[in-house]
């Protein structure tokens, strides 16, 4: 019987596809089509297997750790996107058995934080006695449904710049007389402050000031050092401290707005009120509402403290430049010096030690400049500058100059 002779090129093909590693194709028709000049070659047998993947079910991918098969809805963006949450129910309080009064500060016509956390201390109490909670403000374009307020009392806007102590407690003298409140609430902030005892004082009622602990039964805050503690039942007049109560997560009330009462023709009213310029370096840390601080990456102090003079900021530094001696050692930030809570935190050169974190926990905005992309100070800034602080320090003063901010 003879042998069938194999072809050599046979061979040698066959062994170039054992050697040859593995590799994944992705067969496209079109381009074979314009390759070859004409339509390709179907083999039958691929479509019965084109004709099985189509009748299949799509694979779903879950890409939130929930599960395999998990069901991702699919939105009009796209397949496979998840949608977005949907917004909570409007809550409308159509007869409340009482109001809660919140009158809040609006520094500058923004809402700031404290403002945030006053009107959740006002829900907290309203929602024990099935109560509305007022807003009472400076008017302005916030979300005040968003916020957890059923009512708003706008105020005039300019009251939020203009230092007008006298016609804002007036106002709120009229509105308490009209609407009758079962409790108004304060910031414990200095211009909130200061309402909340012309008012207290204009009602002929005690004020408990500074609340450092709230619920529906009693309010509480130390005292004496605090070595003491006070408390006792939710008074009429309350002013809040800060961080005494969380802000609100995602809710939606009406926010229906009421009209302002009529201030009485005879309040007393400032003609000649204007702000008065403060040295920021005679401003507490713990009070400063700006603050610009220091690490080991600066080196030019003087352009330093030119840059906060420009920005009317109040200086500090890290503990290794209080240890060298370049910031005195009351303006050091962080653990073992003090915990700020300034709104903005600009901060040259700072790598962002433990304990240096801690001390800026409660800053609303944190502006970092270093050269160090994965300093810890870095994660944690809302607008991260990766650059040489000695860079970014005399060109940042020419334009607060240029500007006219020094």
């Amino acid at each position: 019987m003879t042998a069938r002779r194999r072809d050599p090129r046979a061979e040698r093909t066959a062994r170039t596809v054992q050697t040859e590693p593995r590799r994944r194709l992705v067969l496209d028709p079109n381009a074979i089509a314009a390759s070859s000049g004409g339509r390709p070659r179907r083999d039958p047998r691929a479509r019965r297997a084109d004709a099985t993947l189509q009748t299949a079910p799509r694979l779903r991918l879950d890409w939130t750790g929930k599960g395999l098969g998990a069901d991702v809805p699919r939105t009009a963006q796209g397949r496979g996107q998840r949608a977005a949450p949907a917004a909570p129910p409007l809550r409308v309080i159509e007869d409340p058995a009482c109001l809660i009064f919140a009158a809040l500060d609006r520094p500058d016509g923004a809402l700031s934080a404290h403002d945030r956390q006053l009107l959740a201390a006002a829900r907290l109490l309203a929602d024990a006695v099935d109560g509305a909670v007022v807003a009472v403000a400076p008017d302005g374009a916030d979300d005040w449904g968003a916020l957890g307020a059923d009512r708003v009392i706008p105020l005039p806007a300019a009251w939020a710049v203009d230092y007008a102590p006298e016609r804002r407690a007036a106002a709120l003298v009229a509105a308490i007389a009209r609407w009758s409140p079962l409790h108004v609430l304060f910031p414990e902030s200095p211009e909130g402050g200061d309402l909340a005892r012309r008012v207290a004082a204009a009602c002929g009622e005690r004020l408990f000031a500074g609340v450092e602990s709230l619920s529906a039964t009693r309010v509480a805050r130390r005292a004496g050092g605090g070595a003491t503690e006070l408390s006792c039942a939710p008074p009429r007049f309350l002013s809040i401290a800060a961080d005494a109560v969380a802000p609100l997560g995602a809710v939606r009330h009406e926010a229906r707005r009421l009209d302002p009462p009529e201030t009485p023709p005879d309040a007393p009213k400032l003609y000649d009120a204007r702000r008065l310029s403060v040295d920021p370096d005679g401003v507490g840390l713990g009070e400063a509402d700006f603050i610009l601080s220091a690490g080991n990456g600066v080196t030019d102090w003087a352009v330093f403290a030119d840059l906060g003079r420009a920005l009317g900021a109040t200086r500090a530094g890290s503990r290794v430049v209080c240890d060298a001696g370049h910031v005195p050692r009351d303006r050091q930030v962080g653990a073992s010096g003090t915990v700020v809570s300034a709104r903005c935190y600009l901060a040259f050169g700072i790598a962002g030690a433990p304990q240096h974190l801690q001390g800026v926990g409660g800053v609303e905005r944190v502006v970092a400049v270093n050269t160090d992309l994965h300093a810890a100070m870095i994660k944690r800034a809302d607008l991260a500058i990766i650059a040489d602080a000695q860079a970014v320090m005399p060109a940042l003063l020419r334009l607060a100059r240029e500007g006219g901010h020094g």
